[in-house]
């Protein structure tokens, strides 16, 4: 994903608790705000908890909100597992143009043509191209950092998986030059969500939520910690219980 920058969580670091002040192994579920990478939130959870071993269980780039898995302890030894789980989005997109960067951030050419209505929405293993502010490594380096230098290159193409495509909604006229519709979007790891709706022809992100992570849901979750903050008693989910629920077998569509 994109990992432009913007403003840090980081502040001054408090003081290194003592091993047995330090909270049991577990996954927080955060709800991520936009403008912070996935790395200021983990680094503001490590600095609440002491200086505590963290990380994230899937990348949410400084555009995008919603559920983010931060691993503290031992949890962090699953990333694999829990990275592995379907997530869930829901997409806010504006119609009838296109984005250099399939967000509002990039250069947007209004072409005055649609999706038409009903869309056609692939489902099942898609091949699909990250975008260039991606950050896939292309020739060993980050997509987003060579296409910010203006280099002439070419993302690898990937087979991912989508489960649910779906159009919620479309507006009925043109709002400030163009439609809006919202999509609610299931996939596996690894699936870029601007590219399903760049691909679509003529649109492109205005809003991006996670709201699912497998069995984790963004409703559940809380806000990151203020910086530099104590925080003496985070609301983790042990990582017995958090792996016994991510193995469990996934609910159906509702």
């Amino acid at each position: 994903m994109d990992a432009r920058p913007r403003r840090s969580l980081e502040g001054s670091a408090p003081a290194v608790a003592d091993e047995r002040d330090r909270p049991a192994d577990g996954v927080l579920l955060l709800d991520k705000p936009a403008g912070l990478t996935s790395h200021d939130v983990v680094e503001a959870v490590r600095r609440s908890l002491g200086g505590a071993k963290t990380g994230h269980a899937g990348t949410l780039d400084p555009f995008a909100t919603g559920l983010l898995l931060v691993l503290v302890g031992r949890a962090t030894k699953a990333q694999r597992r829990l990275m592995s789980l379907r997530k869930r989005y829901e997409v806010l997109a504006a119609l009838g143009a296109r984005s250099s960067t399939g967000d509002t951030e990039g250069e947007i050419t209004h072409t005055g043509r649609e999706p038409p209505d009903p869309p056609e929405l692939p489902t099942g293993e898609v091949l699909q191209r990250p975008p260039r502010y991606s950050a896939v490594k292309v020739s060993g380096q980050r997509a987003y950092a060579r296409a910010r230098r203006g280099e002439s290159f070419e993302t690898p193409e990937r087979r991912v998986t989508v489960y649910r495509f779906e159009q919620l909604w479309r507006e009925q006229r043109s709002v400030a030059g163009g439609r809006r519709a919202a999509f609610l979007i299931e996939c596996g790891s690894g699936t870029y969500v601007r590219s399903l709706i760049a691909d679509l022809g003529d649109a492109y992100c205005l809003e991006l939520r996670r709201t699912a992570i497998g069995p984790f849901d963004v409703r559940d979750a809380v806000a990151p910690p203020p910086p530099g903050a104590r925080w003496s008693e985070p609301p983790l989910i042990a990582l017995e219980r958090a792996l016994a629920m991510a193995s469990a077998p996934p609910e159906a569509p509702h």
